[in-house]
């Protein structure tokens, strides 16, 4: 609930009209999440806990069974009420399935409002001020750079001893893990802004430093943690990586790049990405 509190406020302070929604999901597990409605009349649904997106497209009850009706993509099941920082509704509808229920807010015999006098004594100005003040953020003690640089360090040397192990011989290319430092700007700028950036000038870069004849692969992946050891485990589970790793063939070059991203409370985001190129048989 707390997830939905903040992606409502967020909303609404981008000047959307947003509410929380509480009801359930599939089995009657209690669950909150957020509800804007457009100008237009959409109604979307926001898992706060995801951030997906659904459209609601409401099913018509009175339909004949053999109609076909719209299969909703979104989990929940059913709604209780929903509410922002100035209205407070109740669903009063016959059936409080979110697949059939009318989001006309305004109209009182499907959603009853709680009075104005109840939400003001609550959320009123002054209301909240026996909450203590919120601790600032603290600024990040990572330097980026230097941790970024120990990571990938390590993982070089966890990958060459990974091969060692199976036989193979392992040459690094400076040059091609520095090309990959722009993908994973790109893929932290998506992650945050939900825009994609920049994929076009990195397939161009690469396409330049691979040969004629010769094949690219990378893999990149995302962390919350500065674990070395523990990601490139995490990487070996993967088929696709684990190929990248043990890569055998022709003038076989491995790359890997690390960028760490920091932000408040020494929380981070870890970006790494293997690659390699060798030439096609």
């Amino acid at each position: 609930e707390d997830h939905a509190n903040l992606l409502c406020s967020l909303l609404l302070g981008y000047g959307l009209e947003a509410f929380v929604c509480v009801g359930t999901k599939a089995k009657g597990v209690p669950h909150a999440w957020v509800m804007t409605c457009g100008t237009d009349g959409t109604i979307t649904f926001w898992e706060s806990l995801t951030g997906h997106r659904y459209i609601h497209k409401p099913a018509n009850p009175d339909e004949s069974p053999v109609a076909e009706q719209p299969k909703p993509l979104y989990p929940y099941r059913t709604i209780g009420c929903v509410f922002n920082h100035q209205m407070f509704l109740g669903n009063c509808q016959p059936s409080d399935s979110v697949e059939i229920c009318v989001f006309d807010l305004n109209d009182e015999s499907k959603w009853k409002p709680m009075s104005e006098e109840a939400i003001k004594s609550v959320c009123a100005p002054g209301a909240t001020t026996s909450l203590p003040p919120f601790p600032p953020l603290c600024a990040s003690t990572i330097d980026a750079s230097v941790t970024s640089n120990e990571i990938e360090m390590q993982l070089r040397l966890l990958v060459s001893e990974h091969r060692k192990d199976l036989g193979l011989t392992t040459v690094w290319e400076d040059q091609l893990s520095y090309l990959l430092s722009p993908a994973l700007a790109s893929y932290e700028f998506e992650r945050t802004t939900s825009i994609s950036a920049g994929n076009e000038e990195f397939q161009d870069a690469i396409r330049r430093a691979v040969p004629d004849g010769h094949t690219f692969k990378g893999f990149p992946i995302h962390f919350v943690y500065r674990n070395a050891r523990r990601a490139f485990a995490t990487c070996l589970r993967s088929p696709f990586c684990e190929e990248i790793i043990c890569c055998r063939g022709d003038q076989v070059r491995l790359a890997v790049r690390v960028r760490v991203f920091t932000y408040p409370e020494s929380a981070c985001a870890v970006w790494i990405m293997f690659a390699c190129k060798y030439r096609s048989v």
